[in-house]
């Protein structure tokens, strides 16, 4: 089923999550080899590819956002206490809200880095949202690459959760992130 459901995610929802789980998990680890790899001549090649991926995953992000906006989010266990069912919507919200601000960033140093990084997988040229600006560009850099590690917590954050409910809680809420809890139902 597309849609979600009041006790699980539809296809499109679980897509969502987790071809963007593994575009932000891979562009932390890209991230931080890039930042730590010797000075290259193609070092602009691979922070293009940065950047291109980026603004996938601010795109993917927002249509994320927009599709949970009209569909209903599944309940939690009527046995959740009430101060996990607060920190699950803080969480989510934080996971949102950094991606959103770390792609944001990257937009932003990218605009402001001379040469630029708006051409998108070589396609066509993404508008920028900032001015050429060499010590604005490092600022936007320095905030990109602080708020990514803050990213990578709540990331951390995230699969603990998951494994808190899964293993000790076995309540088969990170289950319905795969789909399982058609399976669930139908055994």
């Amino acid at each position: 089923m597309m849609r979600n459901s009041s006790t699980g995610w539809g296809w499109l929802a679980r897509a969502f999550h987790w071809v963007l789980g593994a575009a932000i998990i891979g562009m932390l680890a890209y991230g931080w080899w890039m930042n730590h790899m010797a000075a290259r001549p193609d070092r602009l090649f691979y922070r293009s590819i940065h950047a291109d991926i980026g603004y996938l995953v601010l795109l993917l992000t927002v249509l994320r956002l927009l599709w949970r906006g009209i569909n209903p989010t599944p309940a939690l266990p009527a046995e959740t206490p009430a101060w996990q069912r607060i920190a699950a919507r803080v969480s989510h919200g934080a996971l949102y809200a950094v991606t959103i601000l770390v792609a944001v960033l990257g937009w932003a140093h990218s605009g402001a880095h001379t040469p630029d990084y708006s051409s998108f997988f070589g396609l066509f040229h993404v508008p920028q949202i900032t001015s050429p600006d060499k010590a604005t560009a490092q600022a936007y850099e320095d905030r990109h690459i602080l708020f990514a590690y803050v990213l990578l917590a709540l990331v951390a954050l995230h699969l603990a959760a998951v494994a808190f409910h899964h293993f000790i809680r076995r309540d088969r809420v990170a289950a319905r992130m795969i789909g399982e809890e058609q399976a669930g139902r139908a055994s």
